[in-house]
């Protein structure tokens, strides 16, 4: 009987501890947002994107850092990114590389620097050392200097606009290297 009564006075013990915890919950947001712990670190990451169900993105990387800050929400790569492209049947048209990357939730960017490399499947290389893709506007663009590979030519400016699949684009402040039967064909 002793024991009996034991357990139970034990068991009230608990239950009167366990109802006598209230938790503020504007107390307990205001102290999550002093603290800096509004993010996530994510080791060998995968990330696809697609639209329709069509897959149009894949992003590997070895840390992506997702910040859930209400004013500045972003996805952070300090360790770089390799990005593929690919065409609505699903085939690789290009790829990139970088060695730091962030997207920009609120103004819907992603600005990749450092050692920036995007290759297409016809030999066609774009260096730089920052990239920016506008998903608003879906150009891909940089006021840095460029340097584009393509067979039997080099071309080098400063700036760069293209649309995002990279079919068409332009550089300013052209200079380069060109075959010169080839740049004359397409004077005449």
């Amino acid at each position: 009987m002793l024991a009996y009564c034991f357990r139970f006075l034990l068991f009230l013990l608990f239950a009167s501890a366990f109802t006598a915890c209230k938790n503020d919950l504007a107390a307990v947001q205001r102290f999550i947002d002093e603290e800096e712990t509004g993010y996530e670190t994510i080791s060998d990451f995968k990330t696809l994107y697609s639209d329709s169900a069509v897959l149009k993105v894949r992003i590997t990387g070895p840390t992506m850092l997702r910040y859930f800050d209400k004013n500045d929400p972003r996805q952070e790569f300090p360790d770089g990114m390799e990005v593929e492209f690919f065409n609505p049947s699903g085939r690789v048209t290009g790829q990139l590389t970088s060695k730091y990357g962030i997207r920009l939730e609120k103004d819907r960017q992603v600005i990749v620097r450092d050692s920036v490399v995007w290759e297409s499947l016809n030999k066609e290389t774009l260096e730089t050392s920052e990239l920016i893709w506008d998903e608003k506007t879906e150009k891909v663009f940089t006021n840095k200097f460029v340097v584009i590979r393509r067979p039997g030519e080099i071309i080098t400016g400063y700036g760069f606009e293209s649309n995002q699949d990279f079919s068409y684009s332009k550089i300013r402040s052209v200079t380069g290297q060109f075959e010169s039967d080839k740049f004359e064909q397409d004077l005449d």
